[in-house]
């Protein structure tokens, strides 16, 4: 009894729609482990990517943002003390100096860039880092100490100085010389742990005498950097022109470039900024702190394309598609032609199909997405076809399962390129691959009868 038992269990298991799609379904959920282990080791491989970057744009030069030129000029208040006296009886009144210090933005401010890149490699990384001439120039005017009425006997012209600020000191690669007027001013860098480090000039000799006119400035300033060049919009007008040849410039930030000048090719781009005061959330003047206004930094973010391990890490995450209608079309094959396909063989299929990520991602480490992904595809493709064909025993399933592979693989790459219309394509793709699968379960007797009458 407990043999007719098993037969009839192995006989539905065979025979039964519901058994094969069960199991079918088991296999892949089983699948989805050495798939989830394949997407790990491409995160990990990603991640191990952008640490060499960092490293590499560390030992160049890390992002740039500039902060300057500001003048500061140091001015004195002063605070009364009451002492009282023994011997008159009476409270003495005494006067302490205070130190204090303004900060002036210049009138005018111009930047000119011309940014040149050039790839690093370590191994099988490669970053791009740049090299940047910067020529800036504008005018100081309209020293107004007003708003904190301090008497000019109180200003200290004599003390005054030029401060600039960076984020990169290690990238800058000639002696920073500042000219205010016919000044010279050399800028030495002060101790600070800030984000942006200070420059700071020594004292300004003739600024007094010219400190009523319009009062011109230059700096030139060449810079190693990567990722990113930003400056603080800190003139009253200020512009901003950079040329590169890079070709895939972000421009980022709170100002956006001139879309009328803006210039993106194969070859490089070139983009123009024009800030005014009214643009901006502060004024030209500080009194004692000067304030962090990284927050309003604009330029340009060098971004690389996306790489091989993103395109990689995308392609995965169709992996639990791709695997699921594959075997669900050695399903539909196995219900319609009766052919006997053993579970054991669905998972040598459903391996077979995560070895392509493991393919696509050791590849693309030494070639290109485009070439990897067409031998890791080519490879799995023709490796499943010609398996079918030994169990399928025919040359008309084998082909029909090439093709649908081939198309499901191209419609996959399709995808992974387009960036605006991946959804939109992905999605028609989707309704048309379930609309195939809906048409094509009709002609499956879900019902057994038709082979119940057979026999």
């Amino acid at each position: 009894m407990e043999i007719i038992r098993k037969q009839r269990f192995g006989n539905w298991f065979r025979t039964s729609i519901t058994a094969r799609m069960l199991a079918v379904g088991f296999i892949l959920i089983v699948l989805l482990i050495p798939l989830s282990f394949v997407k790990g080791l491409i995160r990990e491989r990603g991640a191990r990517q952008h640490e060499v970057i960092r490293e590499i744009n560390q030992k160049w030069g890390n992002e740039v943002v500039l902060y300057g030129p500001i003048l500061r000029i140091p001015y004195k208040t002063y605070t009364e003390k009451r002492t009282y006296d023994e011997k008159s009886k009476t409270y003495l009144k005494t006067y302490e100096d205070v130190l204090h210090t303004a900060y002036f933005f210049p009138a005018s401010f111009k930047a000119e860039c011309k940014i040149d890149t050039e790839p690093l490699e370590r191994g099988i990384y490669e970053s791009v880092v740049y090299s940047s001439d910067i020529a800036m120039n504008g005018t100081f005017t309209n020293f107004d100490f007003s708003q904190e009425d301090i008497p000019e006997k109180d200003i200290l012209w004599e003390k005054a100085s030029i401060i600039f600020k960076t984020s990169n000191l290690k990238g800058i690669q000639d002696e920073l010389v500042v000219t205010l007027g016919d000044e010279h001013m050399v800028l030495k860098p002060k101790f600070d742990d800030n984000y942006l480090s200070l420059l700071s000039s020594g004292y300004l000799k003739k600024l007094k005498s010219i400190k009523d006119a319009e009062i011109e400035f230059r700096l030139n300033l060449k810079v190693n950097g990567s990722e990113q060049l930003k400056f603080i919009p800190v003139g009253k007008e200020t512009k901003v022109s950079m040329i590169s040849d890079w070709h895939s410039p972000s421009f980022t930030g709170n100002f956006l470039p001139d879309d009328k000048t803006k210039k993106i090719s194969e070859n490089g781009f070139q983009a123009n900024w024009k800030v005014l005061e009214t643009n901006r959330q502060f004024g030209q003047q500080f009194f004692d702190q000067l304030p962090d206004l990284t927050a309003f930094a604009f330029g340009t973010n060098l971004i690389i394309p996306i790489d091989d391990y993103q395109k990689t890490e995308r392609t995965s995450k169709y992996g639990l598609m791709i695997i699921g209608l594959t075997l669900f079309v050695f399903l539909m094959i196995q219900i319609i032609s009766k052919i006997d396909i053993h579970p054991f063989q669905y998972l040598m299929i459903g391996l077979a199909l995560v070895m392509f990520y493991t393919l696509l991602l050791s590849i693309s480490e030494h070639q290109n997405y485009l070439v990897a992904y067409l031998i890791a595809g080519v490879s799995v493709v023709m490796l499943i076809t010609l398996y079918s064909r030994t169990i399928l025993k025919n040359k008309k399933f084998p082909l029909f399962i090439f093709g649908s592979m081939t198309a499901l693989y191209g419609f996959i790459f399709v995808i992974i390129q387009l960036e605006n219309y991946a959804l939109l394509v992905g999605s028609i793709g989707l309704f048309v691959i379930l609309a195939i699968i809906m048409f094509t379960s009709k002609r499956i007797d879900w019902s057994g009868q038709q082979a119940s009458l057979a026999q």
